[in-house]
């Protein structure tokens, strides 16, 4: 955990920049019948039924202390796919020594993930631009890209989206509303705070 809050609390750094990464399933809904638009007085309906279309993985990168994010969707949530997350999170820095990525510790999320998706020599070369720094078991809170997630999910895409064209187009459209504020994420639960108020989680020290 601290390890985490001391990357949330060191100053901004272009050469060494600080990423979060985290992902989520969209289930794709369609209708069966037509929603009956609202009237005066009386808020838009739909029936009950629904048509299942597919699950979609939505793929969250942000860069806190810039206040920008992007969202990539995938069909699945793969160790390919993560490799390809990483590639593409290495080529939006290109002059950066190394990235820190704020992830969960699921079985995907490894640098061996990239030889499944690349030759050696590619695998290696993205590898060596990729600094990872786990969220604890059971403590996914602590990467702010969840709450992005978690923002995108009930803002925009809490209604039923059909397909995976509507689902880019809302994806997008929140994307580019929020970078438009770019406005960074002031984290305030510092380490003093996790060693003060989580007290019990740390092991005793005898004297």
């Amino acid at each position: 955990m601290e390890d985490v809050l001391d990357l949330y609390e060191a100053l901004y750094d272009p050469a060494r920049p600080m990423v979060c990464f985290d992902e989520s399933p969209k289930q794709l809904i369609g209708e069966v019948r037509e929603a009956i638009p609202p009237q005066p007085g009386t808020p838009a309906r739909q029936d009950t039924e629904y048509q299942r279309n597919g699950v979609r993985d939505l793929m969250m990168i942000c860069e806190p202390k810039r206040g920008w994010r992007e969202v990539l969707v995938m069909e699945r949530r793969t160790k390919v796919e993560f490799a390809h997350c990483m590639r593409h999170i290495v080529q939006c820095y290109p002059a950066a020594e190394v990235i820190r990525v704020v992830l969960d510790n699921l079985n995907t999320h490894k640098l061996a993930s990239l030889y499944e998706a690349f030759p050696p020599e590619e695998a290696r070369a993205i590898a060596r631009k990729l600094e990872f720094h786990y969220t604890p078991k059971h403590g996914s809170w602590l990467n702010i890209a969840e709450i992005e997630l978690a923002v995108l999910s009930n803002m925009y895409l809490s209604q039923r989206i059909a397909d995976e064209a509507s689902l880019r187009r809302e994806v997008d459209a929140n994307v580019r509303e929020r970078n438009a504020k770019a406005t960074p994420v002031k984290w305030r639960f510092t380490t003093q705070n996790a060693r003060a108020k989580l007290a019990r989680l740390y092991p005793r020290v005898s004297t």
